[in-house]
């Protein structure tokens, strides 16, 4: 097979181009707008030194729309390393969505101004990103005084920001979107990510550092270095798929594996379901075959372990460069594995994914590698404090308190689609209560039937099979635009313009569309479901913590 580019990581990299302004140099001055119509931009900083950037159309209706960018990182990564080289630093203000026009456009047709701010410091910023989305708001308010709703949106940490700004400050929004959401706490996330981290060194590369990076430049060049090894390994792993052949890295363990003919990718796969990670990718649907020979055999042997490969590659990516950042503020190591039971995390799956992993011999072998048995697959051991640390940093607790929109995609391999699904089995707890409340006011007042306040967005992929084979080689092709429902935050122009008008009208009404007009929206945005009975599996970081 072809060694391809993998895929983009994180959309939170596509920044605002198209909406440019001028920044002031004085920190927590009024706005400074330019005055033009149809529309003015303006543009600050914030007491804590973040830029924003806010537009507002002459129509102004009294509505704005506060979106908070997602997850970027907090160093720069050199061009010539594949995928996510090139990136610098930037605190660039994104008022829509990657700076989608389309979107913004239909929101001042409609009379709605857009702000959105680049916030204080890159990386994981939640604690942060969320006292200067207060501080703008007030801030806007100031400057346009005839201001009456704020509607808030978000992507990836940027979902999470919004979702903290409408349970700490219920009183400053109306409505709020975050999509494609990262789980209530970091810990979920980095769990996922580094599980995969470690494993890949454990059994691929034991030169990885993988985590407890130095401080300053040091652990920048660790990381950056961590960042090539893992796309190395990812690349002879993709050549060896069919052959199963090991990576000539690969450690002790890992040669007495591949000695005893057990195939590389069924280890890659169970790396990746002991950590969470989707078995759809951008271009692996796990239901697809080239004609001939293999049309059964792909789907089920090796489809799973490229979706992995896909999957994975950004998993580790993040778990390299969140880690490092989160390491930094919390002051130490912040992984630890040591009670982690890699077995019990794959209890379903070795049933349900048995013939990709080689069946239950090789299914033992390889869990027995990874256990704490194994002197040669040595755990990684936190540093007490630096957790301690962590664990203060803002958590979210999933309430609703305004009606909230949530989309995902359902094999997003960043911020799974069970991220999304832990706040709608909070708030099904928290609906019961409600109704519980509206029977026993009822005994005074009569009963008012509460309205839920949640709308889930399950971004899907094709039930059909999206993966596209060579017609003369049978090899599957993955430089096609990545499939819905599949990568990070992976939204057409029509889902975004269909939560964003869902946003408006339930912030300017107090309640969530519902019926056949909601539904007919939903089919017209494309590839997205509202579905009850669909369950997305939660974080495998939740498996220990109940």
């Amino acid at each position: 097979m072809r060694k391809q580019r993998l895929l983009a990581l994180l959309s939170a990299t596509s920044l605002a181009v198209g909406i440019i302004v001028s920044i002031p140099v004085a920190a927590n001055a009024a706005p400074a707008c330019d005055g033009k119509v149809p529309v003015q931009s303006c543009a600050g900083v914030t007491s804590d030194g973040a830029p924003y950037a806010m537009m507002v159309p002459a129509n102004f209706n009294g509505t704005v729309a506060l979106y908070s960018h997602g997850y970027r990182y907090n160093i720069d990564i050199p061009a010539g390393i594949p995928i996510v080289g090139g990136y610098k630093i930037t605190n660039t203000p994104e008022p829509v969505p990657g700076g989608n026009m389309t979107v913004a456009s239909y929101l001042f047709s409609q009379g709605v101004a857009i702000v959105g701010s680049g916030f204080a410091r890159q990386g994981w910023n939640l604690d942060s990103a969320l006292a200067t989305n207060v501080e703008l708001i007030d801030t806007f308010k100031k400057a346009f005084p005839t201001t009456k709703k704020v509607v808030a949106w978000g992507s990836s940490l940027g979902g999470a920001i919004t979702q903290a700004l409408a349970e700490t400050h219920p009183e400053l929004i109306s409505s709020a979107a975050p999509m494609c959401m990262a789980d209530t706490s970091v810990n979920a996330e980095l769990t996922m990510a580094g599980d995969f981290l470690w494993g890949v060194k454990t059994l691929f590369d034991p030169t990885i550092k993988g985590g407890n990076y130095s401080a300053g430049a040091a652990g920048n060049g660790e990381a950056i270095t961590d960042i090539v090894k893992v796309l190395t390994v990812m690349g002879k792993l993709q050549a060896g798929v069919a052959s199963g052949a090991w990576p000539d890295t690969s450690s002790a363990t890992g040669k007495a594996l591949a000695a005893n003919g057990i195939p590389s990718r069924s280890a890659l796969l169970l790396l990746g379901l002991m950590s969470g990670l989707p078995t759809q990718s951008a271009h692996f649907d796990s239901l697809s075959g080239p004609a001939g020979a293999l049309k059964l055999t792909f789907p089920l042997a090796i489809s799973p372990a490229l979706a992995i490969l896909e999957n994975g590659t950004n998993a580790a990516i993040l778990a390299i460069l969140a880690t490092q950042d989160v390491e930094l503020q919390a002051g130490g190591a912040i992984f630890d594995n040591t009670k982690t039971d890699y077995s019990a995390r794959v209890e379903n799956e070795k049933v349900i994914y048995n013939a990709a992993l080689s069946g239950n011999t090789v299914i033992n072998a390889l869990l027995g590698a990874l256990s704490t048995a194994n002197p040669g697959a040595p755990r990684v051991v936190g540093n007490a404090a630096a957790i301690a640390k962590m664990n203060s940093l803002q958590h979210n607790t999933g309430k609703i308190n305004v009606p909230t929109i949530l989309m995902v995609g359902v094999a997003d391999p960043i911020t799974p689609a069970g991220a999304s699904q832990l706040v709608v089995d909070k708030y099904a707890v928290q609906f019961a209560e409600e109704k519980a409340a509206a029977f026993k006011a009822a005994k005074v007042s009569g009963y008012v039937a509460p309205r839920s306040k949640l709308l889930m967005l399950w971004n899907q992929t094709s039930g059909k099979g999206y993966t596209t084979f060579d017609p003369t080689t049978g090899s599957p092709i993955a430089t096609t635009p990545a499939a819905q429902g599949t990568n990070h935050c992976n939204f057409t122009t029509s889902q975004l313009l269909m939560v964003a008008k869902t946003l408006v009208s339930s912030g300017e009404t107090g309640q969530l569309p519902r019926g056949g007009a909601l539904v007919t929206a939903v089919r017209k945005a494309g590839s997205l479901a509202i579905d009850p009975l669909f369950r997305a599996p939660l974080l495998k970081y939740y498996n220990e913590q109940g």
